[in-house]
């Protein structure tokens, strides 16, 4: 993908980075050869960003033209709001807070080139704000009031505002972000699309997916002629070098997982699964509201606050379970056995949320999960409880015993009851990609819950498709990147 620097002025460049092109903001605007360019990154390094100024029009046309501006408007609009510079950094105080511990001042302002800053020091807290704020370069303020620093404000540099005896290193961390961009990248008339997917090396046990399956979606790309390569969230600056996002690590609405899913689709990535299903399915309170209006059958659910707690007992009787809305691998979801562990549980809970979920216990041996992508079953599965537990997943240690057994079953196989259920719950949601939890009791079905990013382990959802069940996710993405790309053409 081609690289073009725009700026106000021919000298505002003061750099010797190869490999980039750099052009006025006029010339940019005006010039029609620039309109119909394709696979190209435009970096706008205008004087000013100020609405329907030059540097405006730079980011707004090339958006326009399919060119991924950085920064986009967004983030334009985003740096010129105090309130949501406090929220959008509301997640890095501790970051903030740690980096910034041994200064004596009481402001400090740091100067970020392309997610780096000349202090090691630093370094975490200069990629992390250039994740959220991102800008070629840019200049942060935090004060420091009764004890706590906080960012104040942000601004946005062109070549010419950095100091000449910054800019040998911010040369540097140019040329050295350019080139990571490049680095092991096929040649682009090899590969259709590129895709990223996103894991935390630091969940192990708890990932979505396994190395085995991660190393399986890489290898199914590959066939399909995509280039993908796995991420981290450190690399939220990189997303717009991609076609799409595939998210293969726990999302939570209150984390960078649903932050770069935003990213994708505000950018017209595919993404899967979308910030949307994301904030549907991890939202247990949303999810009995939907089931519920749509009538699926699902056990007997309260949605239970402070004024209404009584009822669980009087209408669920014990045992009954009580799930936090936004749990996660059977986190946060307890079975009560008497009216005193209840109590206890909802003063826990209510800490929390306003809203908890409660539901009538089922006792089964297994579940079923059924996979849905793009509206059609892919895969089914009986995940069987852990030895001596109620749950599929025994979330403290326990040795061998944390996980129950699994059986895969082709989808044709599986209760034709429990997967038109399951689609039709998932198709609630989107055209994702969704795990739906069904629970059998008594010949009856009932849908539990549906899972945004589900599990696809090696040798587990796999077991019945094998090779083909990571095919069929890459053909998805192509189809819908072929669609995104018909619209730039």
């Amino acid at each position: 993908m081609a690289v073009l620097i725009v700026t106000s002025q021919p000298d505002d460049w003061p750099f010797e980075v190869p490999g980039v092109e750099v052009v006025d903001a006029w010339s940019y605007l005006t010039d029609p050869s620039f309109s119909t360019r394709r696979a190209t990154r435009v970096f706008n390094l205008c004087r000013s960003y100020r609405y329907q100024s030059t540097g405006f029009y730079v980011s707004l046309l090339a958006e326009a033209r399919g060119h991924k501006p950085l920064p986009s408007i967004a983030t334009m609009q985003d740096i010129r709001s105090p309130s949501i510079i406090r929220l959008m950094a509301d997640e890095l105080d501790e970051l903030i807070n740690r980096s910034l511990s041994s200064l004596q001042s009481t402001e400090f302002s740091l100067s970020v080139y392309f997610g780096r800053n000349m202090a090691q020091r630093y370094e975490r807290l200069s990629l992390q704000l250039f994740n959220i704020f991102q800008a070629p370069f840019l200049r942060f303020r935090f004060v420091k009031r009764k004890g706590e620093w906080r960012l104040r404000s942000v601004k946005t540099l062109s070549g010419a505002e950095v100091p000449a005896e910054h800019r040998p290193f911010a040369a540097q961390a140019a040329e050295r972000y350019f080139s990571r961009r490049s680095a092991n990248r096929p040649s682009r008339n090899r590969t259709r699309f590129d895709l990223a997917i996103l894991y935390n090396p630091e969940e192990k046990e708890n990932a979505p997916s396994d190395e085995g399956a991660l190393k399986k979606f890489l290898k199914a790309a590959k066939s399909s002629g995509v280039y993908a390569e796995l991420i981290t969230r450190d690399d939220y600056a990189r997303l717009l070098e991609f076609d799409g996002l595939f998210i293969r690590e726990t999302t939570n609405v209150n984390d960078h997982t649903y932050r770069f899913a935003r990213k994708a689709a505000s950018e017209d990535l595919v993404v899967i699964d979308d910030p949307q299903s994301i904030s549907r399915c991890t939202n247990k309170v949303f999810m009995a509201e939907l089931l519920e209006r749509h009538r699926l059958a699902t056990p007997r659910t309260i949605v239970v606050h402070r004024e209404n707690w009584q009822r669980i007992g009087e209408e669920l009787g014990f045992p009954c379970v009580l799930k936090k809305p936004d749990s996660s691998f059977s986190s946060g979801v307890v079975k009560v056995q008497s009216a005193e562990e209840l109590e206890t549980r909802l003063a826990e809970f209510f800490g929390e949320s306003e809203l908890l979920v409660a539901q009538e216990f089922l006792p089964t041996s297994f579940d079923w999960r059924i996979g849905i992508l793009d509206r059609k079953p892919l895969f089914a599965c009986r995940y069987f409880m852990a030895p001596g537990h109620w749950q599929v997943i025994r979330q403290e240690e326990h040795g061998n015993d944390r996980y129950g057994k699994h059986d895969t079953l082709p989808v044709e196989t599986a209760p034709t009851k429990a997967v038109r259920l399951a689609l039709k719950a998932a198709n609630l949601i989107g055209d994702g990609f969704y795990g739906v939890d069904i629970k059998e009791s008594n010949g009856r079905f009932f849908v539990i819950e549906i899972n945004d990013n589900p599990n696809v382990d090696s040798g587990v959802e796999d077991l019945v498709l094998k090779d083909e069940l990571y095919l069929r996710l890459m053909d998805v993405f192509v189809r819908r990147m072929e669609q995104v790309r018909s619209r730039f053409v």
